[in-house]
């Protein structure tokens, strides 16, 4: 939990003396004094209670031991080595606070806490309380957590259950297998998949991010990957204890045969065939007994990965007695239903209750004749898109007038120098890639940099950069209104 050295000064009422350590520092044990050897875990405060005189008369003998470090004739390697007694770096709790021991206290750099309302065995008895009481309750919190990410992993699996540790760690989260190689990441984890594989992999480089977890994924023998955490939480061990118990979730989830595999490359194949429309597409359709001369394209989607979409649109096509064309991705699930069934399937979505505060949407591309469905597919998912940033369940491609308007009014010549305008943000492949994604968002966020940072999974200083870099490319300015629209009208040609 979150139990360190300013919430134990509250509890007993007393006052904090910081020296070595630092008030926010995390607490984990305590030891009366005559018993106490070493600070357990250099990261935590070890407390110590006793009697003021004995804290005193120890500190007294310390600095004798240091003074004379070979005891009086016994000759070390290096003679003027210093030796500290290890409680300096622990804190003393008691419920004296008088001038002499505040002198010693400064003296020796000792941090303390003074004033206690209890002294003696009453104080001891109460610390301990306190810290039981604290591991118990993050022990809940862990036991919570696993359970919710058990219930996340039957929906989403691996790719769920990242998402889920990352927002219950505060932090981000990236998963590796056992060659280094990137299998998942949530939060800010794509930024920092380098320090992962360099933590996991042990190699000699310069990590960027301090205060990484590394968690084995399987045993020695067995080893199925690694699971590289990070946490803003001060709560070290609940977060530790949640990531080891979530490793071994993954192992499970890595290690099970998914039967479905096949049928989700199948369908993919099946999907980008009607993509590419023409003869081969109509002769799919005929095949999957589909005789319609039209279809609509749908796209449905949400903003949290931990909602299985596919089961559900599983649920509502077997309802509407539908063919079940459709495949999903890492993103939205896209597909094709007849144009009759497509206000149904929507009246089923804006009909589904939000599964733990996350909503389902959908977008609905215009009717398109079945030998060219691609431009149907575009617009379900441009209506995707709106339907997500408007936070409306479902949005129609139809619904979008203006746009609609001005791009079905340009072709041949001025649309192709409107898609023109993205031109240098093509990569090496020829292919739009992250600066016009990140176009993309930034419009759709209206230009507000922390929203479109946040939604990017990136910094806020990484989206300028990266703005700056279109702006260098295209020769556009996003502070000016004609260049914004001229923009968004070329990415929306272009199919974003």
């Amino acid at each position: 939990m979150a139990l360190d050295l300013q919430a134990i000064s509250r509890a007993i009422a007393g006052s904090c003396i910081s020296q070595r350590l630092g008030e926010r520092t995390p607490v984990d044990g305590v030891s009366p004094i005559e018993a106490f050897v070493v600070v357990g875990n250099p990261e935590y405060a070890t407390l110590v209670t006793g009697d003021a005189e004995e804290l005193l008369r120890r500190l007294a003998a310390a600095r004798a031991t240091a003074s004379n470090p070979d005891g009086g004739g016994n000759a070390g390697d290096d003679g003027n080595r210093r030796v500290e007694d290890p409680l300096l770096s622990a804190v003393f709790v008691t419920d004296s606070d008088t001038a002499e021991l505040r002198a010693a206290l400064e003296r020796y750099g000792m941090t303390a806490i003074l004033g206690a309302r209890h002294g003696g065995s009453a104080l001891h008895a109460t610390l301990t309380a306190l810290i039981a009481d604290d591991r118990a309750a993050a022990d809940r919190l862990v036991t919570a957590g696993i359970n919710v990410l058990t219930q996340v992993a039957r929906r989403g699996g691996v790719t769920a259950v990242i998402a889920e540790l990352a927002h219950r760690l505060d932090g981000w989260a990236v998963l590796l297998d056992a060659q280094g190689q990137l299998i998942g990441s949530a939060g800010a984890g794509r930024l920092h998949v380098s320090d992962a594989v360099a933590v996991a992999l042990g190699r000699p480089v310069r990590v960027r991010h301090v205060g990484l977890q590394l968690h084995q994924v399987g045993s020695d023998s067995d080893l199925a990957g690694y699971l590289v955490v990070a946490s803003r939480s001060r709560s070290r061990t609940h977060s530790r204890d949640l990531a080891a118990q979530s490793a071994a979730l993954l192992d499970l989830l890595l290690r099970t045969h998914d039967p479905s595999l096949t049928e989700h490359l199948g369908r993919e194949a099946l999907i980008a065939t009607l993509d590419a429309g023409g003869p081969p597409a109509r002769e799919l359709l005929r095949r999957w007994e589909v005789h319609e001369p039209s279809l609509t394209a749908f796209a449905l989607g949400t903003k949290t990965r931990t909602v299985d979409l596919e089961r559900l649109l599983r649920r509502w096509l077997d309802e509407l007695g539908a063919e079940h064309m459709f495949a999903s991705g890492t993103g939205p699930v896209r597909g094709f239903v007849r144009n009759e069934l497509a206000e149904q399937l929507a009246k089923l979505v804006e009909a589904l209750r939000p599964m733990g505060g996350a909503r389902v949407h959908l977008g609905l591309g215009a009717p398109a004749p079945a030998e060219a469905l691609a431009q149907s597919a575009v617009q379900a998912r441009q209506a995707l898109d709106t339907a997500l940033e408007d936070g409306e369940t479902v949005h129609r491609y139809t619904q979008l007038p203006t746009v609609d308007l001005v791009l079905s009014s340009l072709t041949g010549t001025p649309s192709d120098a409107l898609t023109s305008l993205l031109d240098p943000l093509r990569d090496a492949s020829g292919a739009h890639g992250e600066l016009a994604h990140t176009l993309r968002v930034f419009l759709a966020e209206h230009g507000g940099h922390r929203a479109s940072a946040r939604r990017l999974d990136i910094h806020r200083q990484t989206l300028a950069a990266r703005i700056r870099r279109v702006e260098e490319l295209t020769g556009l300015s996003m502070d000016r209104a004609d260049d914004r629209t001229a923009a968004w009208l070329a990415l929306r040609a272009a199919g974003f």
